[in-house]
């Protein structure tokens, strides 16, 4: 203020002027707070990027061991889809409980890092004994065993990422700094992605592994292992305060009743800021539609082009999902972030999503039988619908929370990083549930050769490569509307540096 005045020379005493010096407030707080902002050490963010590749390697190599339940294990289309929607909503019901309890820890560690370590260590336990399937027990025993084992996963996974996801929110409260943070992360997190796609060539070379239902039992230690240790870092080397003497809602039994209101109300308090809905439905579209067929991408690669010989595809459908993780590495995130600095977030997401249904239209082309080459062109379009998602949306879910404290006065990272991730395991679980049914629909039987099956198989690659589209398409024109730009959330951060002093 004493700055304003004596660069300005005025002396902002009578009421006359009190708007204009309110406005000049505005004006310097905004164009200091680039220079101001608290710059987080790359330590922190490589700290934070360690707990992303453990949030993303678990799944992503589950979803790779998942083909072992309906290929070697017997497994029904109706088990498959049980087995994706049931634990995945739980675990999604658990998240916003999370999440509240997350925001309202009093502790000398602060509200996040130990639910991170206690939720790393059971996360990596449970997912060890979930694949100790033999086949000899039956169909149905290990239905019940892995559907069972899955629930105390996915609770683990809820105590760990809910909290972790809220770290990344209040890192820092630059507009920029945010996606530099969040890039980073989906960076390092993109290497589950490259590494995950090679046990395809390790689970079914009997060279490795007798079968691939004894590949899943071995390779599951080997994984829980080191992701359970990545997932420890944020823990230990995330910097936070002591919350102890936060006016924070009081956690215990008997404020269970009031605890559980509280959550229902910040549910309907999150979804009445328009611009969070908007991130939470395109997020929910792409993803969805993704996961949907990428459950597929085994199925159409083996039986589209090698006619149903997985022994003979190769490195192919390692190649497939290794390639397009490496593309979105190297090639989608520096670039997503580079177009958000210079056009935007809106614009960048938009324009990233454009590029990608230019990737689905090719890969329907370029998937040719005897010529799987053919698709590594498409690869680098195709992988910038996904490989952008998170880098922007977490960004903007960051913005996001700042509007909602300056309506509410409360941080609520949690709630806001439990609602959002509830949207998208939401869209996992219908995902799972629909591959499922476009199986069953198409009429797709993996004990039959391509051309005992061609209509079905080509209907399984049609859905591969437009259902994703439509789902692109609707995700684009929820986003058309989406009104926080680098000016906008410039003026509440500064309208929340005023509320605070």
């Amino acid at each position: 203020i004493k700055g304003i005045k004596t660069r300005k020379g005025h002396q902002y005493q009578s009421a006359s002027h009190s708007n204009n010096f309110n406005y000049q407030l505005n004006q310097y707080i905004m164009q200091t707070s680039n220079a101001t902002v608290n710059r987080l050490s790359m330590g922190q963010k490589i700290a934070f990027g360690f707990g992303m590749l453990a949030n993303q390697m678990f799944p992503a190599i589950l979803g790779i061991f998942m083909v072992v339940l309906i290929e070697d294990l017997g497994f029904s289309g109706w088990m498959w889809s049980l087995i994706f929607l049931f634990p995945r909503i739980f675990d999604a019901i658990t998240d916003p409980i999370m999440g509240f309890i997350s925001d309202n820890t009093k502790s000398k560690w602060g509200r996040r890092r130990q639910y991170v370590f206690i939720g790393g260590l059971v996360m990596g336990l449970a997912y060890i004994f979930m694949w100790q399937l033999y086949k000899t027990d039956g169909v149905e025993y290990n239905f019940w065993y892995f559907f069972l084992w899955s629930l105390v996963f996915y609770l683990g996974l809820t105590i760990f990422s809910v909290p972790y996801v809220a770290m990344g929110y209040e890192m820092s409260d630059d507009f920029h700094e945010r996606t530099t943070i969040m890039a980073i992360a989906q960076w390092i997190g993109q290497w589950a992605w490259v590494i995950a796609p090679l046990f395809w060539i390790i689970m079914y070379d009997q060279d490795w592994f007798p079968s691939a239902d004894v590949a899943v039992r071995e390779l599951a230690i080997w994984v829980a292992i080191p992701c359970t240790l990545f997932a420890l870092v944020p823990a230990f080397f995330i910097k936070s305060k002591s919350t102890l003497n936060e006016d924070y809602e009081p956690l215990n039994l008997a404020n269970v009743e009031n605890s559980l209101k509280k959550i229902f109300e910040s549910f309907i308090e999150a979804f009445k800021i328009k611009e969070f809905r908007k991130l939470c439905g395109a997020t929910f579209l792409i993803f969805n539609a993704f996961n949907t067929v990428a459950a597929l991408t085994f199925f159409v690669i083996v039986y589209k082009l090698f006619n149903g010989d997985a022994g003979a595809s190769g490195i192919w459908v390692s190649m497939f999902g290794c390639l397009g993780a490496l593309g979105t590495t190297f090639i989608v995130i520096p670039a997503v972030a580079w177009m958000s600095k210079k056009f935007g977030k809106k614009r960048a997401f938009m324009l990233a999503q454009t590029i990608s249904l230019v990737g689905y239209i090719m890969l329907y082309f370029l998937f040719i039988p005897g010529k799987p080459s053919l698709y590594i062109i498409a690869l680098p379009f195709f992988s910038f619908g996904i490989g952008s998602l998170f880098t922007i949306m977490m960004s903007m879910t960051a913005d996001v929370i700042d509007i909602d404290e300056l309506n509410t006065g409360k941080r609520r990272e949690g709630i806001f990083g439990a609602i959002y991730w509830w949207m998208v395991k939401v869209g996992f679980a219908i995902a799972g549930a629909l591959s499922g049914t476009i199986i069953t629909f198409v009429g797709f039987n993996p004990d039959l050769a391509t051309l005992d099956q061609q209509a079905a198989v080509d209907g399984l690659h049609a859905f591969f490569c437009f259902f994703p589209m439509g789902g692109t398409i609707l995700a684009m024109l929820i986003m058309l509307n989406y009104s926080i730009t680098e000016e906008k959330a410039q003026e509440t951060k500064a309208a929340l540096t005023e509320k605070r002093k």
